[in-house]
């Protein structure tokens, strides 16, 4: 059933069906037993931060996890909910038609049903939710040396856009937008450090080596995205809009204001961000 994926999706390369603890439930040809196990636990992280990450999107009642896409210069790496406790993931080449191999992604989901999916093994404490808290965090202002102007200009500019963070590459906020606490600076910034580590580690889901060009991560949820790119040699910008922000216009203006923010900045598009 994997199979259909890379057999019918002209450019796409693998297929693997994972548990949320990161065990491999099965793979595409091509992928080493050793490459799987790999792949599951980076993407099993994956999605347990790109979960955590959802408040960071806004505080609507539905805050529920869709997709998470890590864009290379070498391809794509996607990530999907599979049923309980089972997710899908599938790399592909730069060329890919994004909306092919996601409406093959999702079919198969549809076909597997329940059959391959993988209940907790332990049962969540009572009450417990999702990861990402219950939408209550307080978003103190900011102190005045921690607001950076270039980008709380964007998010200001962009309709639809909520908050941008600077973050350095030993994982602290290096500045925000108004309206990020340093409460949430410092939870965001803890996340989206182990988001940049995971994504790294998918270069070789792609037939890439680990010093592959990563460009930027992007989390879809129902209420909103959460984008995470490179600024330089050991600098990233995360930011969040809502569902009908133009994503294109929020990217580029974040990409333009990179050179102000991060000395060697100017070369982040380049570089996808060095070896944070």
């Amino acid at each position: 059933m994997l199979t259909d994926i890379v057999q019918n999706v002209p450019k796409a390369l693998h297929a693997v069906l994972l548990s949320a603890d990161g065990i491999p439930r099965g793979a595409t040809d091509g992928l080493t037993d050793r490459s799987a196990r790999t792949i599951s636990v980076a993407m099993a992280g994956m999605q347990s931060l790109s979960r955590a990450t959802a408040h960071f999107a806004g505080p609507a009642e539905d805050r529920q996890w869709n997709q998470t896409i890590i864009e290379f210069a070498q391809g794509w790496v996607f990530l999907i909910g599979a049923g309980q406790g089972a997710y899908l993931a599938a790399a592909a080449e730069p060329e890919v038609d994004m909306q092919q191999i996601s409406f093959r992604m999702h079919r198969l989901v549809a076909r597997l049903g329940d059959n391959l999916t993988s209940p907790p093994r332990v049962s969540p404490p009572e009450g417990a939710g999702a990861a990402g808290g219950d939408g209550r965090r307080e978003e103190m202002p900011a102190g005045r040396g921690f607001v950076l102007a270039d980008l709380d200009r964007v998010v200001a500019e962009v309709p639809g856009a909520r908050h941008a963070l600077l973050l350095g590459a030993e994982g602290l906020p290096r500045g925000a937008s108004s309206g990020v606490g340093r409460d949430l600076a410092d939870t965001i910034s803890a996340a989206m450090t182990g988001i940049h580590a995971y994504s790294r580690a998918t270069s070789q889901f792609m037939g890439a080596s680990e010093r592959a060009e990563w460009r930027q991560t992007v989390i879809e949820f129902q209420h909103g995205w959460i984008f995470l790119i490179a600024a330089g040699e050991g600098a990233l910008l995360a930011a969040a809009a809502e569902h009908d922000c133009d994503i294109e216009e929020f990217t580029t203006r974040l990409h333009d204001v990179v050179p102000s923010l991060v000395p060697d900045g100017a070369a982040a598009r380049g570089q996808g961000g060095g070896d944070a």
